[in-house]
């Protein structure tokens, strides 16, 4: 495996913030916003700061006979006029820069995020984008932290080609109070090691992050931190009940795991729970994925790399809230001792599944999640899984699904829309329920094909609740989409491993602690 501690930082990037004019802030390049013409003619509006029109004059030129729109996404670089310390200007696009706060943030979180992708292979810029508020210095501190990826931990002979992500950034924010900008630099550099921590465990190749060696990656990623670690193997999984781990991962030579990561502040008056799918590798098991559908199936874990980072944001935040992560971790494959169609397994705390489909293994590991979890008695348990294709076929590639409690849903959707991912809020229709029942053991495994992402839910409610009986609020994000990107690049998003779900956990988090006052 890479060094660790190479992959808990994976070539992050160095973020300031300045109040001077653009002249006394020397880099490589100077980042402009481009809004989108209002008016039809096909060209947008440089968007230049305070004073600076007569210096950037040639700019504003530049992009009129270059005919820039002003698009999301659309990067264009030009010479930086004589008389400024900059080789460069790199004009991104804002798109029509919206009226709504949360929205107006993620226009320039993803322009931010656009010309730093750009800037790869370049040590420096200032970011002089439209910054009128606390939350646009934020949301483009969060852009460029968030851009500056690159994964090349496996490569050898191509290691080269790789360009380093920008090394630094200066957020040019002269309307912002100096103290509300170190908060915003600190809180993005926090969450962007967080979410390129993710990725890089998403991206590694299965035979690489197997779940014992996530297990390692965990034990080491919280030395130094707040944070403890709990790891269970065969042989405590099989002593606690946890039989839908052992079910899972019993046609693998490599065993699975349950790790337990624990954030518990001394001032903490409130505690999630959070529990994340770690499918490291996903075959079908003995119901075999055709070929072309396993080659992405190392990123089934992006459910448990997303609450690692998660926790370990928390913590690096100091955020007063008590936080349990929980990793279900396993590597389903057929084999001779695989879990066989028409098997039933008993998960912790009794309930039996009767396995009719080895592919819908993700609720099986996240069901003994779910009811360790709930043991603790949690004021909310929130599960996160790249759980169906039918999410994918529901709401896309880009959305994914919220489900669960009215209330912790509506808070999940709102948190992740304060955060920048786009979650929506699903329903769990009763009438899918007859679906799970089985002939021979409290339910079966799949139900209904039509809804399947929401069957999928319903199934993961069965096992909600405490000791005394009392139902913890619970809430269940379907990732499958928005977990792995197949295309190409966009904003601050790179190919393959997205960090999806990292940043509306810890906003989460912060909702419930302003929540509290």
């Amino acid at each position: 495996m890479p060094d660790v501690q190479d992959l808990l930082e994976p070539r992050g990037i160095e973020l300031t913030a300045t109040h001077k004019t653009l002249g006394r802030t020397p880099a490589h390049a100077l980042v402009l916003g481009v809004e989108k013409g209002r008016e039809g003619d096909g060209s947008g509006r440089v968007l230049l700061p305070a004073g600076e029109q007569r210096r950037l004059a040639p700019v504003v030129d530049a992009a009129a006979a270059l005919r820039v729109k002003g698009s999301a996404d659309e990067v264009t670089v030009v010479p930086a006029p004589s008389g400024l310390p900059f080789i460069v200007v790199v004009l991104t696009g804002v798109g029509l820069l919206p009226e709504d706060a949360a929205e107006r943030a993620e226009a320039l979180r993803r322009a931010a995020g656009s010309a730093v992708r750009r800037l790869a292979g370049t040590d420096s810029a200032v970011l002089a984008l439209p910054v009128d508020s606390e939350q646009d210095a934020a949301a483009v501190a969060e852009g460029a932290a968030l851009g500056a990826f690159a994964f090349a931990h496996q490569r050898a002979a191509t290691a080269g080609s790789v360009q380093a992500p920008l090394a630094s950034a200066v957020v040019h924010a002269p309307g912002v109070a100096r103290a509300a900008l170190s908060r915003c630099l600190d809180r993005a550099a926090a969450l962007g090691r967080g979410v390129r921590a993710a990725r890089t465990l998403v991206d590694l190749s299965p035979n690489v992050m197997y779940p014992e060696a996530v297990a390692d990656y965990a034990r080491q990623a919280v030395k130094g931190t707040k944070v403890t670690v709990t790891v269970l193997a065969e042989k405590e999984l099989a002593e606690g009940g946890y039989g839908g781990l052992l079910g899972v991962g019993q046609g693998s030579v490599h065993g699975p795991r349950l790790v337990k990561l624990e954030y518990a502040p001394a001032r903490a008056t409130k505690h999630y729970a959070y529990v994340g799918k770690g499918i490291t590798f996903d075959s079908g098991g003995l119901s075999l994925k055709p070929p072309a559908s396993m080659m992405t199936m190392k990123s089934d874990m992006a459910g448990a790399a997303a609450v690692l980072a998660a926790v370990l944001t928390a913590a690096e935040l100091g955020l007063p809230v008590r936080v349990t992560g929980w990793l279900c971790l396993a590597e389903n494959l057929p084999s001779s001792t695989a879990t066989r169609p028409g098997d039933v397994i008993t998960i912790r705390g009794g309930r039996t599944v009767e396995v009719l489909n080895t592919d819908a293994e993700g609720r099986l590991v996240l069901a003994d999640g779910l009811v360790a979890a709930c043991e603790e008695g949690p004021d909310a348990v929130v599960d996160i899984a790249t759980l169906t294709g039918a999410q994918m076929v529901a709401l896309g590639a880009r959305t994914f699904g919220v489900m669960g409690d009215e209330t912790l849903r509506t808070a999940v959707a709102e948190a992740a829309r304060g955060a920048g991912e786009d979650g929506w809020p699903m329903p769990l229709p009763e009438h899918l329920r007859p679906s799970l029942d089985s002939k021979v053991a409290d339910l079966k495994n799949i139900g209904d094909r039509n809804g399947g992402m929401l069957v999928a839910g319903i199934f993961l409610r069965e096992f909600v609740g405490g000791d005394d009986g009392a139902r913890v609020p619970w809430a269940h994000v379907d990732i499958a989409g928005p977990s792995f990107n197949e295309g190409s690049p966009y904003g601050y998003t790179p190919a393959e491993g997205t960090g999806a779900g990292v940043r509306t956990l810890v906003r989460l988090l912060e909702d419930a602690v302003a929540e509290r006052g």
